[in-house]
């Protein structure tokens, strides 16, 4: 599992909707995720990556280091799932998704990852599965990760 994470001054995610935009999620201060389901990921990876974002010291204590995380100060998050994180560039110019997890594997445990991260206790918001969909950030530093499950 592939994780972008950007620790955001707000954020929000469109769809078209019978010819119009329509917003299905928008967080204030908070972290962005876009998520890339990988083939053969399992609950063990969402768990694992969604314990890593929730508890990651990106935001800045009183004397200006990165030292707390989302959940110390109660911080939005908003998921997106972006199965292009999974594309393979390394050979012609025409990237290969080999690598990502099918539909019907990804979208229950990108579900599964909205409903983990409300757990957790952050105010979640979430984009569409398998929509077309319009990100608009202001990403705050800019502060910018990528987080990857580990490999067993």
């Amino acid at each position: 599992m592939r994780a972008i994470i950007q620790r955001v001054r707000e954020a929000a995610v469109d769809v078209q909707d019978a010819g119009q935009s329509k917003r299905v999620g928008q967080i204030g201060s908070g972290i962005l995720t876009l998520l890339g389901v990988e083939a053969g990921d399992t609950e063990k990876d969402l768990e694992w990556v969604l314990q890593k974002i929730s508890k990651l010291r990106i935001f800045e204590d009183a004397e200006g280091k990165m030292n707390l995380s989302a959940l110390d100060l109660k911080k939005e998050h908003l998921l997106v799932s972006q199965f292009t994180l999974l594309g393979d560039t390394s050979q012609g110019n025409r990237p290969g998704f080999s690598k990502a997890a099918r539909p019907e594997v990804a979208k229950p445990l990108f579900e599964k990852a909205v409903a983990r991260s409300r757990e957790l206790g952050l105010k979640t918001e979430s984009g569409q599965f398998q929509a077309e969909m319009w990100v608009s950030l202001v990403n705050d530093g800019p502060v910018t990760f990528i987080i990857e499950s580990p490999k067993t």
